[in-house]
This record gives C-alpha cells, sequence and structure tokens, in this order.
C-alpha cells in the first residue's frame, strides 16, 4: 500500500474487525472510474466491491447504494450512518500515481523522524470524495458491531442537487426517512479534521416589478431606479446579526443584476440575484421573508416613482431543499471519539503534529446539512485548499497515501469504539 522506500509500514491495522480490503487499491480503481457525466460505472464498482466481502448493497430508485450491519442487538446500541457520494464535478481529471510529489502536495510528512516526499493519488475524485469513500469503507467491512448498527449510505449527485439524500432522509414528497440516525459520519476532504458545522447556502431573486414610461415623461414606476434601495436592503441586512459560535456571521452577496431593456424608456422590471450564506437558526424559508419584508421598508423610504415599485423575493426553483447550516455541540462525545481516532492514526502514519484531529467548522455546504439536527461530524482525507490554492474541484486534486490510510483506520476505530 505504501512505497517499499518508506520504512514505517502506516497501514490502518486498528484493533477492529478484520477485513483484506485495500482503501488505496481501491481508490486508484475509483479514480480511473470516471463520474462526472454518470455515476453508473463507478456505482457498480462500489456494489461489486461490497458484495466480493460478502454484503449484500441495495440500489434504490433514487441511485442511492445502501448496505447494513446489524449487531445481535441492534436496539442496545445507537445506528450510526456513514455517508458520503460518489458523483464527481466536470470535466475528469485523469488519474495520476507520484510517490514523489513535493511542494504543497507533499506537506510536512514525517518518515522515519525525517521529511521527505510524499505518496500521492492526483485525479477527480481523489479528495472529493472517493478518498473519503475508501476509508468509509474500509471501516465499513472492517466493523463487527456488538451493539447498535451500521448503514452505509453513499449518495449519487452531491455536487448537483443530491436528490439522492434529500429522499433517503424523506426531505422529496412522498418519501421517508429512511436512515434515521442517531450518529452521522460524512465523508469528504477535512484533511483529517473534525467538523461539526457548516453554513447554508441558499440563493434567491429579488424581483422588482414597476411600471414602463417614456423617459423623457415624469411618469412610471422605475424598477432599476429601485434596485438602489434593494441594495442598500443588502448591505444592511445583517447589521444586527449575531456571530454563530461555531461559523461566525451570516454573510448575503448580491451576485447579478437584471434590469431594463431600451436606453430611452423607465424600466418596468429589474431584478437582483442573492447568494445567502446562513447560519443557525436561520431557515431558507426565514431568509426569504425577512428579505422581502426589509427590501420593501428600503423601497418604500426612497424619493420619486421607484417608491411605487413592487417587490417579491423568491428562492430558486430546485427538486431538492437547500442545504441548510448544521451546527453539532463540539462537546458531544462521538466529536470527540472521531478526534481522538483522528490524532491517534495520523500519528500512527507518521503525519506531523497537528495533522489531524482539530475539531473546526467545515469551509463547504454539503449534504451533512440533510441529516442534522442529530449529532452529524464531517471528516476524511485530503483538503479543499492548500497553499498553492484550489484542490478539490480543481485540475491538481490529489490526496496523499498516508492520509488514506490514517483516514481509513480512523473509521474503523471510531465504528469499533461505537458499536463494539
Amino acid at each position: 500500500m505504501t512505497d517499499a522506500r518508506d520504512e514505517v509500514d502506516a497501514s490502518p491495522t486498528p484493533d477492529t474487525g478484520e477485513t483484506d480490503f485495500d482503501p488505496v487499491a481501491f481508490l486508484e480503481r475509483a479514480v480511473t472510474t470516471p463520474s462526472h457525466e454518470g455515476v453508473e460505472e463507478m456505482r457498480r464498482l462500489l456494489v461489486e466491491t461490497l458484495e466480493e466481502f460478502g454484503v449484500d448493497a441495495a440500489v434504490d430508485d433514487a441511485g442511492c447504494v445502501v448496505a447494513e450491519k446489524a449487531s445481535p442487538v441492534p436496539e442496545d446500541g445507537p445506528h450510526v450512518v456513514a455517508n458520503t457520494h460518489i458523483d464527481t464535478v466536470t470535466p475528469n481529471v485523469p488519474f495520476e500515481r507520484d510517490r514523489e510529489a513535493t511542494g504543497p502536495e507533499a506537506g510536512e510528512t514525517e518518515i522515519s523522524g525525517g521529511t521527505g516526499p510524499a505518496d500521492v493519488i492526483r485525479g477527480r475524485g481523489a479528495c472529493d470524495a472517493k478518498g473519503p469513500l475508501a476509508a468509509i469503507l474500509y471501516g465499513f467491512l472492517a466493523a463487527e458491531p456488538a451493539r447498535g448498527r451500521l448503514t452505509l449510505a453513499v449518495t449519487p449527485d452531491e455536487e448537483t442537487l443530491s436528490l439522492g439524500a434529500a429522499a433517503l432522509t424523506g426531505k422529496l414528497p412522498g418519501t421517508d426517512d429512511r436512515l434515521d440516525g442517531d450518529l452521522y459520519l460524512v465523508g469528504e476532504p477535512t484533511g483529517l479534521d473534525v467538523c461539526t458545522a457548516a453554513k447554508g447556502r441558499f440563493q434567491g431573486t429579488i424581483e422588482l416589478s414597476g411600471e414602463a414610461a417614456h423617459a423623457a415623461e415624469f411618469a412610471g414606476a422605475n424598477a432599476v431606479a429601485a434596485a438602489e434601495g434593494a441594495l442598500s436592503a443588502i448591505r444592511g441586512f445583517d447589521a444586527d446579526a449575531d456571530d454563530h459560535p461555531q461559523l461566525g456571521p451570516p454573510k448575503l452577496t448580491p451576485t447579478v443584476v437584471d434590469g431594463g431593456g431600451a436606453t430611452n424608456q423607465v424600466p418596468a422590471d429589474c431584478a437582483v440575484t442573492v447568494d445567502r450564506r446562513s447560519v443557525p437558526p436561520e431557515t431558507a424559508g426565514g431568509f426569504r421573508s425577512a428579505l422581502e419584508e426589509a427590501v420593501r421598508a428600503a423601497i418604500d423610504s426612497m424619493d420619486g416613482s421607484a417608491a411605487a415599485v413592487d417587490v417579491d423575493v423568491a428562492l430558486t426553483d430546485r427538486e431538492s431543499p437547500f442545504f441548510e447550516a448544521f451546527s453539532t455541540d463540539p462537546d458531544h462525545e462521538f466529536v470527540g471519539t472521531v478526534a481522538e481516532a483522528a490524532r491517534s492514526a495520523a500519528a500512527d502514519a507518521g503525519l506531523p503534529i497537528g495533522r489531524g484531529g482539530a475539531v473546526r467548522p467545515f469551509g463547504a455546504a454539503t449534504e451533512a446539512s440533510y441529516f442534522a439536527p442529530a449529532p452529524t461530524v464531517v471528516f476524511g482525507p485530503g483538503d479543499l485548499t492548500d497553499d498553492a490554492g484550489a484542490v478539490a474541484h480543481a485540475e491538481r486534486e490529489y490526496v496523499r497515501v498516508r492520509e488514506i490510510e490514517a483516514a481509513a483506520a480512523t473509521v474503523a476505530d471510531v465504528l469499533h469504539r461505537t458499536l463494539g
């Protein structure tokens, strides 16, 4: 699994159940399996791998892969759900195994007390999220629950609409929560840190409707002029907002303005698109109502015809719910379990002190939003960014092999401590 030149064998060998599954070999196969335009081939690889190790896996109508391991006393312990996704963004980035990576890709990996080049896997999905999938799959296959039960739930469309996760959790019309977990472990690239919160993301449009008129006349209701009031309301929207203890302040950003048609006409319509990064307890519906009220008040205070413009705020139409912000108590026992296991596995893998095990928020929106308010932790190998720039979703996406091994050992240890 590691370069033969390394004197330290960092293969995951926690004192848990046994499995011959090799997470690094699986990741190599997974990265060479494109899943940016469709996930059928990648899903087939996942199902066949589970079946190879004696696990029955079901593919539901939404395209999710679901498998379960129950203890002899499933009601006497927690129901742990391990989740990640198999889709990737476009375009595909070819697989490469580089055992001599340097620079930011190498980090400060310690080998036998010194420093040296890193063994990395490059390619689309290496860290987002086929690397986390490899680690979760290792832990799932190694698990031998003595109490409670364990569900593996892998979704097909996290990078787009998350219809799979929404159907699994009963958030789509006509569906029920088929997971109903007590604890959730979500695989994403966190640098082996334990992420307990993330901001939500909503998108909406402020529709301003006035009355067209000739620009030479003092007539009509100018929707473009009313945009000045809308932008003022946006700037002051969070003036009285409290910082969230983990996520800080919310953020509202105007991103697109579209209005007017003829250069000699009072414009009847204007639209301002906004991006909202929310913090608990704000909901998508609550945000929409509050923003509409704030914009209406700002325009009512304007002089001239703009004050006669009508206001409507609409959230962007989508089949699945927006990702709302989520937050798990950093002092929750499950958080401590994952953090302790991550620090131990990182040390065993020869990673530098401080790499892995920190408790912090996650920097992007994830399907973890759908699992809250149950205690939810986001964890995995790889980084969203490094010192050279973007990693996930970028042309230089990569993950360090030792971090795959450390993540695999972490997941196995966490499941053993929680269910064993």
